[in-house]
């Protein structure tokens, strides 16, 4: 038996929830990290803080926990698609006092042991106003400056990861002070060479070429999903059984080893998040 963690999960009391967990268990799972989002019943505009959608993701991990064998971790953070409802309904001003108090919320919660990051958060992937994109971009830094004295990773949803992209991230980085190798960029690329990911850590959405590419280059990458557990879009982004019958089915093509399957699901793990994994 071999660890196989899902990097990126969300789950919806609304959806599949424990029932996708056990799907995942089933193929082969054994982590599982349900990272935060938005939730219809309490939206950031209205509620002016995110305590209480804060508070239904780590009702859902304790869901699973109890449900399943999985050994379940969690990532909060304000998505950053809210900062436009809350600059609609409020003001930009407020809107971007809002989204840091999320941060500070966050980060309350890494420090109790309830979270293992500040995610995921970063900017809008498609284009917004001048205004948006530079307020955007301040409470990401202001996240990081949160993170790096916590201190814990950050986990990004941003635009595409261009070589312009990563650059970007890597130098806001250095400017809060946050280890590079403690930003993890979600919905990634294979980009696993230095030169490419700058020192960033990729998390990588988990397509068969991608894994294959991401492969060819070195093991310094997690796998993601991405699913979203939304009734009207079922397996979106992926199935969440993906990552363990995609690394198993590597396993038994001989196109993964056992000891980097160890590398890129438990000992990259434990090197980002500071976290021992039970297995």
């Amino acid at each position: 038996m071999i660890p196989i963690m899902d990097n990126h999960m969300h789950l919806q009391l609304k959806g599949q929830n424990v029932e996708a967990a056990r799907k995942f268990q089933k193929a082969g799972g054994t982590h599982l990290i349900i990272s935060h989002m938005p939730y219809d019943e309490f939206p950031a505009a209205v509620e002016k803080n995110f305590k209480r959608t804060f508070e239904r993701t780590l009702k859902i991990a304790e869901m699973v926990r109890k449900e399943t064998d999985l050994q379940v971790f969690v990532t909060l953070g304000p998505y950053p698609v809210e900062l436009l409802a809350l600059a609609e309904n409020l003001s930009l001003e407020e809107g971007v006092e809002i989204m840091k108090r999320g941060m500070d919320l966050a980060a309350e919660y890494v420090r109790d042991g309830e979270a293992v990051a500040i995610g995921e958060i970063g900017r809008p992937h498609f284009p917004v106003s001048k205004e948006i994109w530079d307020a955007s971009n301040e409470i990401l830094l202001y996240a990081m400056e949160v993170a790096k004295e916590v201190p814990c990773p950050v986990v990004l949803h941003t635009e595409s990861a261009t070589p312009e992209v990563w650059k970007n991230l890597a130098e806001m980085a250095d400017r809060a002070g946050l280890a590079r190798d403690k930003v993890v960029k979600h919905y990634s690329p294979p980009a696993v060479l230095p030169e490419e990911n700058l020192g960033l850590f990729p998390s990588v959405l988990s397509s068969r070429r991608n894994i294959r590419d991401a492969l060819s280059k070195g093991t310094r990458f997690f796998m993601e999903t991405d699913y979203i557990d939304e009734p009207s879009r079922p397996n979106v982004v992926m199935p969440p059984d993906t990552v363990p019958k995609r690394t198993m089915g590597l396993i038994q093509n001989g196109e993964m080893t056992e000891e980097q399957a160890w590398k890129i699901h438990k000992e990259n793990f434990e090197a980002v998040y500071g976290i021992e994994l039970d297995f």
